[in-house]
C-alpha cells in the first residue's frame, strides 16, 4: 500500500444571487476533471484565509473578493488520482465586482509549471451537487 501524504488545501464557495462560481479546465474533458470551485494548496507562509483569497484571484482573474466566513473543514482522500489526503479549509466568499456569465481565465502557477486555462461560469446552487472530488461536501453550510 502506498503511503498517503496529508495536504492542507482551501476550497472557495463564491456565491452571488443564489449561484455558485465554478470552472472547468478547458484542456481536459469533463470525464477527466469535472466541474470545480476555486481551490488549491496553502503555502507555508500563508493562513488559510490568505490562501483562499490568492487561489480565487489566480483562478478567476478577478480581485475584489472578500471572505464572508469559514464554513469548516473537511477531509477527502483523492486517491488514486494522487495518493493524498486533503484537509480542506472551506470558505464562503463574495465577489464585489461585476462579471460576465462566462469568461476565460488562465492560472500562471508562478511560472513553476505550464499555465492552466479555465472557463469560469455561474451555476444555480441547487445544481452544485455536480462538483467533482467531494468539493460540495460543505455546501449545506451556506443555508
Amino acid at each position: 500500500m502506498t503511503d498517503k501524504v496529508l495536504k492542507d488545501k482551501v476550497l472557495c464557495y463564491v456565491v452571488r444571487d443564489g449561484r455558485l462560481l465554478v470552472f472547468r479546465h478547458t484542456g481536459y474533458s469533463y470525464e477527466e476533471v469535472g466541474i470545480q470551485v476555486p481551490a488549491g494548496s496553502i503555502r507555508p507562509e500563508e493562513t488559510p484565509e490568505e490562501a483562499a483569497l490568492r487561489e480565487v484571484r489566480e483562478e478567476t482573474g478577478f480581485t475584489q473578493y472578500r471572505i464572508v466566513r469559514k464554513l469548516g473543514e473537511d477531509t477527502y482522500d483523492i486517491s488514486p488520482y494522487r495518493f493524498e489526503i486533503q484537509r480542506r479549509h472551506v470558505f464562503h466568499l463574495e465577489l464585489d465586482e461585476p462579471t460576465p456569465e462566462r469568461w476565460a481565465s488562465r492560472e500562471l502557477h508562478d511560472g513553476e509549471q505550464e499555465p492552466t486555462d479555465f472557463e469560469c461560469f455561474w451555476i444555480p446552487l441547487k445544481n452544485a451537487h455536480v462538483l467533482q472530488s467531494g468539493q460540495g461536501a460543505l455546501l449545506g453550510s451556506l443555508f
